[in-house]
């Protein structure tokens, strides 16, 4: 069997191709750079070289020019003829004024034929003050040689700055002679200006060159240049790091040079250096001496770039200026660009063959992309990207479809993510209208909403041009189901039908006439539609208004595909709204059975009612007020809608642990109160002690006794146990503190006996009979004191109710040994108020289980501080309260709130057994002895009374017997908030 030709995919063809044509090109175009680049680096070197010459020329023709003019006009002065020093010092001036405007000017000074010098020369560095050993201010140099017959006489004399003479100073022996100075010699012999070659000054060390000319017929005036100036220049234009740029003279000496301090050197005496000696391609330049059109020199395996030109000025036969560039160097940027380029080509290549593959597969097998990307659909990737568009026509109408069903499923999942995503009922229905407008491009939109209780659609939000409207602006009512003034349109979707389509003028707007006069349209297109819950009941309705506008555009809001694209969104919406609706109803619920409790709470004890309800009201005063405050104790409270909401759930539940405190503790009004008041069978012991001294006067009266001395001993009992009785009710009412006297007087009376027949063991409950058998049964009848503390009188513990030191909740109450301790001395002896220790635990014990049943409960996130705000209101700032001993730092904002809306309330409150309820001054005087004794936040007590919110509950809770005047400041001084 013939095998099939072997063929070869398509993608294959066009990768290799593709890759052969970038190949060459990259190649064609790399060689193409660097030639057309070194071809204009080289252009461009010469043109550097050309601008560097002229720089130089410039330099030097600006240096010299300006001299030259200096000495012609000097040569006129008829003092350069003057024979005597003191008429040569007619000079000093103009040959200062000279130097001073020609700062590159070492001195000017005149050679006579007689062998007379006169020199003026600037000491303008300290180098040159110190070789001529020059006064400290001396500015200027004047170096006179007078030679006459007899002797020649030699000086220097210094001046100052404002040429005042300084010193003067003989030179004894004095060789030099301008006569023998080939300056002095060359202008004598030229009848105009000459220049000297460059050469080392002899008195300053400097390389420079002397222009001179005649003044007169034997006079020769001259000026010595310095050209430290021109190896800065050369520095200046050096092309790359290690250009060499040099100026020699025609003996091939150097002149100027980047480095100057290799100008001159030391071989018995200081000259200038060989410019051969500078660097080797120097020496082959003027060893080989190279073609003048030369522009190649090689030195030791390396190419150099030649530049020469020949200089006019700065001696006899001018200067010589060369300049040599390293190839490499000046051509490293062509051979960067070539390397990129090669790079370039090479990433380009190794970029292109993988993107030429994908492309050419692409082009074969476009369907793969749409099969990937249907699959990224399936798996909800929207961030998959699209196929793109092909040549193909049907495979591009089906990536235009398939991008396109994309994009609707992605926003339909965004919308609703975003709804979803909404917590607040008002907030969600702007945000269903802003999405639906927007993807139906609508004009305007409205939400009607269903009222479960009246049956009455309701609008609930107008949208127009993306701004909220009020709804009662534009007159748009409710709507009765039942009744027949609803528009036919608009009940077919409120009834549970199909979304209808429609468009009206305003003849047949009805109550939209005002919406059409804010749309300023004539005629609308209306697309309405229901919103269904779950059941897929009825829940609202949503109508979409977009104006007319004449053309086809108008009409693309009621497409079959837009519609029904809104009739999802709808969907979504309506679930959101029906979510957010029942959350309201379980905020709703929660917040009824939350108020329930604290009333059942209040409701519990006759003498609290009413707390639950106020502390609440008293603490979002105070909170709103913080929240207002511009103080800097308050500046990061800003409180959310959540915070608030924790804040008032807190304050409601502040107590609602008193469920499990006893109502006849919390309302002990009496110290022998439990159920009863036990006061009574105390009062019945005394009638017993009262009606036993009647008994033992008639017996001594049928004893024969002494009628008068039993009836004196039977009154005087009788009235002190009157008064042991009225003491004992007095000490029950716990009104005052009982003295160490009052106690003693107790025991006094307690120790009085009266006489029990009957066995106390029959007819109590099997707990007190348990207690009882703590101690052995006694025989009747028996001895008891009048007021008597018994072991049955004391409750042990359970040790469930123990509280461990480690305890995870933190909770730091010390607990009493018994539950209770119902002793009748005991009692009596409270030393202030009504309650014992263990009662008095039992009432504190309730913000434990405050804490511990709010615990318990489910909590969303955003309420779980209600525990921490609610628990808090009975700890004090310096960590002496309970039941957690928190410290003000420990604690939040909110619960320091409660703590002194807890305070204030029950200061004031009128409904306790125990007391009457205090004027606001006594409040607030009591309040600020605890913020100063750091009970209670100092700062929010000073927004409690500064923001008079004690005045706004009083006028809302308390009598106007209470309401009396308060002394801001006194209070606030008693707190030590102000002096």
């Amino acid at each position: 069997m013939r095998k099939p030709p072997r063929r070869i995919p398509l993608h294959l063809h066009i990768s290799v191709l593709f890759t052969i044509l970038l190949v060459i090109t990259g190649v064609v175009l790399g060689i193409f750079n660097y030639r057309q680049t070194t071809q204009i680096i080289f252009s461009s070197s010469q043109s550097l070289f050309q601008r560097i010459e002229q720089d130089v020329q410039q330099d030097i023709a600006g240096t010299y020019q300006p001299i030259r003019h200096l000495l012609g006009l000097l040569a006129l002065n008829q003092a350069t003829q003057s024979t005597t020093l003191d008429e040569r010092l007619a000079l000093l001036k103009p040959f200062v004024q000279a130097l001073r405007d020609n700062p590159k000017l070492a001195s000017l000074y005149l050679g006579y034929e007689d062998g007379d010098f006169f020199m003026v020369r600037p000491l303008r560095s300290d180098a040159l003050k110190t070789r001529f050993d020059a006064p400290d201010k001396a500015a200027y140099q004047v170096w006179s040689i007078e030679r006459n017959r007899a002797d020649t006489e030699a000086s220097y004399l210094f001046f100052d700055g404002s040429l005042n003479l300084i010193s003067r100073r003989q030179k004894l022996k004095e060789s030099f002679d301008p006569r023998t100075r080939p300056w002095f010699q060359s202008a004598r012999a030229d009848g105009g200006q000459i220049t000297t070659a460059p050469y080392v000054f002899f008195s300053t060390q400097e390389v420079g060159t002397t222009l001179a000319r005649r003044a007169g017929l034997t006079t020769v005036l001259a000026a010595d240049l310095t050209l430290n100036d021109l190896s800065a220049t050369l520095a200046q234009h050096r092309v790359t790091e290690q250009t060499e740029v040099v100026l020699y003279d025609p003996q091939g000496n150097t002149v100027a040079y980047p480095d100057s301090s290799r100008l001159l050197t030391q071989n018995g005496e200081l000259k200038l250096t060989p410019a051969a000696e500078l660097s080797p391609p120097l020496a082959a330049l003027l060893t080989r001496d190279p073609a003048p059109d030369e522009q190649v020199l090689e030195d030791g395996g390396r190419r150099w770039i030649l530049s020469r030109s020949h200089i006019q000025e700065g001696g006899p036969q001018g200067l010589h200026l060369a300049l040599l560039v390293p190839e490499d160097e000046l051509l490293t940027e062509a051979y960067r660009i070539r390397w990129q380029g090669a790079l370039i080509t090479l990433a380009i290549l190794l970029l292109c063959l993988p993107l030429g593959w994908l492309t050419s597969r692409i082009i074969v097998k476009p369907l793969r992309a749409l099969v990937l990307e249907a699959e990224a659909i399936r798996s909800f990737d929207f961030n998959y990207p699209s196929s793109g568009r092909s040549p193909i026509l049907e495979v591009d109408q089906l990536a235009v479809s398939m991008t396109r069903m994309k994009e609707t499923i992605s926003s339909f999942l965004e919308i609703s993510a975003s709804l979803s995503a909404e917590t607040r009922f008002d907030a969600l229905l702007k945000r269903v209208l802003e999405e639906t407008l927007d993807i139906s491009e609508a004009d305007g939109g409205l939400i009607y909403l269903l009222d479960n209780e009246t049956g009455l659609l309701e609008p609930q939000g107008l949208f127009i041009n993306g701004e909220q409207h009020n709804l009662d602006r534009h007159d748009l009512g409710a709507y009765d189901l039942k009744a027949n003034q609803i528009p036919d349109w608009l009940r077919q979707p409120a009834s549970g039908g199909a979304s209808t389509a429609t468009s009206i003028g305003f003849d047949q707007a009805g109550d939209f006439r005002k919406l059409l006069q804010t749309l300023d349209s004539p005629r609308v297109h209306l697309v309405a539609t229901g919103l269904h819950n779950r059941q897929g009941a009825t829940v609202g309705l949503l109508l979409l208004v977009h104006r007319d506008l004449g053309d086809e555009s108008s009409l693309a809001m009621q497409r079959p595909e837009r519609i029904a694209f809104v009739e999802a969104v709808s969907g979504v919406a309506a679930l959101c709204i029906e979510s957010q609706q029942l959350l309201l109803r379980q905020k709703q619920l929660l917040d009824a059975f939350i108020q329930l409790i604290a009333g059942a709470i209040d409701a519990k004890s006759p003498y609290t009612g009413g707390h639950c309800q106020r502390v609440p009201e008293l603490t979002l005063m105070l909170a709103e007020a913080a929240a207002n405050s511009d103080a800097a104790a308050f500046s990061d409270y800003q409180p959310s809608d959540e915070d608030w909401e924790a804040l008032h759930i807190a304050a409601w539940l502040h107590d609602c642990g008193k469920v499990t405190t006893p109502e006849y503790v919390v309302d002990k009004a009496t110290k022998l109160e439990t159920l009863y008041d036990r006061i009574h069978e105390i009062r019945m012991r005394f009638e017993v002690l009262k009606r036993d001294a009647w008994i033992a006067y008639w017996q001594g009266c049928a004893q024969d006794g002494d009628n008068a001395q039993l009836a004196a001993l039977r009154d005087e009992l009788l009235s002190t146990l009157d008064e042991e009785f009225a003491f004992v009710a007095q000490s029950n009412q716990g009104g005052e503190a009982m003295a160490d006297e009052d106690l003693q007087r107790l025991a006094q009376i307690a120790s009085r006996t009266w006489l029990r027949t009957l066995d106390d063991r029959l007819g109590v409950s099997w707990e007190e009979g348990k207690r009882q058998e703590r101690t052995a049964r006694p025989a009747l009848p028996v001895l008891e004191q009048l007021l008597a503390d018994k072991p049955e009188h004391l409750f042990e513990r359970p040790a469930s109710e123990l509280i461990p030191a480690d305890n995870p909740l933190g909770f730091k109450l010390q607990v009493p040994q018994y539950k209770f301790n119902r002793g009748e001395l005991y009692n009596l002896g409270i030393r202030r108020g009504t309650l014992t220790e263990e009662e008095r635990y039992i009432i504190n014990h309730h913000i434990v289980q405050t804490i511990l049943m709010l615990n318990r409960l489910p909590f969303p996130q955003h309420l779980q501080n209600v525990a921490e705000i609610a628990g808090g209101h009975h700890e004090k700032m310096d960590g002496t309260g309970y039941p957690k001993r928190l410290t003000r730092e420990q604690m939040s904002l909110p619960a320091r709130m409660m703590a002194i809306a807890d305070i204030f309330e029950a200061l004031t409150a009128v409904d306790r057994p125990y007391k009457k309820g205090k004027l606001l001054s006594q409040s607030l005087e009591i309040m600020a002895g605890m913020c100063k004794g750091a009970h209670i936040d100092a700062e929010l007590f000073a927004l409690f009374v500064q923001e008079k919110i004690y005045r706004r509950y009083a006028e809302r809770f308390l009598g106007p017997e209470q309401i009396d005047e308060v002394d801001e400041a006194a209070v606030l001084a008693k707190a030590g908030l102000r002096g």
